[in-house]
């Protein structure tokens, strides 16, 4: 006989709270051989094979060999930026300051996920509990409950096998998986680490519990006239196929210089791509295939999330070429609900504009952001600068990527400097407390000791310009 919602996650937070006791008292060295432990094992190639395709089999959506790939990069990245961090009592003495730190567990983490990336999440959100010394309740979508239950109890058995309490990490049991259950779970634990939907994250936020969520994703990627076409034209379509664009991260509106825009779309043609035309009957079919309800409202069809673009195209009754990678939709109209190709996609589908010059592509980039995803990210590709300056100084989002694949960069990669993470902050911009990938210290409290040390206080003169002193004179 199952138990009420309520009692079931009142069970789990009572055994969590039991396990985190003992795990404050680990030591930095035992910290890190489980953190290695799981790591390693999670990693194994036949484990991250099987984690794969039990979720492609359980939602329907992805690649499993994309996803095997992510497993690697998340969670080898996650444990390597970890690997040698002090987490446990004191991390930091400066004698100048006279401030002591020491790190402390927050306690039961309570972590809400999608099905998008619903094998490597729990995997990096339990290494990042076990770092902190904190126990972690793991509440998947429903159409990865199965694959969340398969990753935890695959953790468990290191801990079980290190002697370390399993109830460090739970799943919520597939039976019991539900919007009501995750709810009740986000108020009664000390602390919420929420990735998934905009709904979902503002629950989280509204929880009356502290909370670490993310916002809308929506990428606009810039092509400027000085930028390696072909390069550029590879890294898009590797980007926006991979795992069939589960990511938030993928680029979803593509701007182009129009003195350079037939050029581009040769090379993407080549790269992979097919480019639908402003006007065609392919983009109205396109349209209504993604937003069956369009323009009463813009729910994305289910049937078209995470598929191949192939499945794409028959679902939209239009024919692609054989080894299309990804769907390229003229958008030069204007923005919002009454053209849907401005938002976001989940999908191997691409809007694409020209601008007249880099000016206007700013003003066009932030209209789309204004529609959706303001906060998450953009990127561009250029060989000026100067422009990217000018992103950074003017563009309200917390990642700026530079001749890089989006989607294979934001959350983290071996070839940049981003933390690897699978919740990415995106500042108040997307109605986030955080804009930096959130790691394993923002599971941590701190204390701060503070020694006496010589009296820094500075004269008036020295604190003070002639200039502001003069006009009080």
């Amino acid at each position: 006989m199952l138990l009420s919602n309520e009692e079931y996650i009142d069970g789990l937070i009572t055994k969590a709270k039991a396990a985190q006791r003992i795990a404050e008292g680990f030591s930095q060295e035992r910290v890190d051989e489980l953190t290695e432990a799981v790591a390693y094992a999670l990693t194994i190639p036949e484990a991250a094979e099987h984690f794969a395709k039990l979720l492609v089999s359980e939602s329907g959506m992805g690649v499993w060999e994309h996803k095997q790939a992510k497993i690697y990069s998340k969670v080898k990245g996650s444990y390597a930026q970890m690997k040698s961090e002090r987490t446990v009592g004191l991390i930091d003495s400066n004698k100048e300051t006279g401030i002591d730190t020491y790190a402390r567990p927050m306690g039961v983490i309570g972590a809400v996920m999608p099905v998008t990336n619903g094998e490597a999440t729990p995997m990096v959100k339990s290494l990042m509990a076990i770092k902190t010394r904190n126990a972690i309740i793991l509440s998947p979508h429903p159409k990865a409950a199965k694959v969340n239950m398969a990753v935890t109890d695959a953790v468990r058995a290191v801990l079980k096998k290190f002697d370390a309490p399993e109830d460090l990490i739970q799943p919520v049991a597939p039976e019991y998986v539900s919007i009501e259950t995750s709810q009740i779970l986000m108020k009664k634990v000390d602390f919420i680490l929420a990735t998934g939907s905009t709904p979902m994250v503002r629950q989280a936020y509204s929880s009356g519990i502290p909370a670490i969520g993310v916002g809308t994703g929506n990428v606009v990627c810039i092509i400027d006239e000085t930028a390696d076409l072909q390069a550029a034209a590879e890294m898009i379509v590797r980007s926006k196929s991979f795992d069939n664009a589960t990511s938030c991260s993928t680029e979803n509106n593509i701007i182009v210089m129009e003195e350079i825009y037939d050029s581009w779309a040769a090379e993407m043609e080549r790269a992979g791509a097919v480019l639908v035309r402003e006007g065609s009957s392919a983009k109205s079919k396109l349209l209504k295939a993604l937003w069956p309800e369009s323009p009463a409202n813009h729910r994305l069809n289910r049937a078209v999330v995470a598929k191949s673009a192939k499945e794409v195209s028959c679902v939209a009754g239009i024919e692609i070429p054989d080894g299309a990678k990804l769907i390229l939709v003229e958008e030069n109209g204007g923005y919002g609900n009454e053209f849907p190709f401005t938002g976001e996609k989940l999908a191997p589908v691409a809007g694409v504009r020209k601008a007249k010059n880099f000016d206007d592509a700013i003003e066009k980039l932030l209209n789309i952001l204004d529609y959706m995803g303001k906060g998450h990210s953009v990127s561009i590709h250029t060989k000026r600068g100067e422009r990217v300056q000018k992103m950074g100084e003017v563009v309200p989002v917390c990642k700026i990527v530079v001749n890089q694949p989006q989607s294979l960069t934001n959350s983290g990669s071996w070839t940049c400097g981003f933390p690897t993470s699978m919740t990415l902050g995106c500042g108040t911009w997307g109605h986030n407390s955080i804009s930096h990938n959130a790691t394993f210290r923002d599971l941590l409290n701190f204390v701060y000791v503070s020694r006496e040390i010589p009296s820094w206080q500075p004269k008036d003169e020295e604190l003070f310009s002639e200039k502001i002193r003069s006009v009080f004179k």
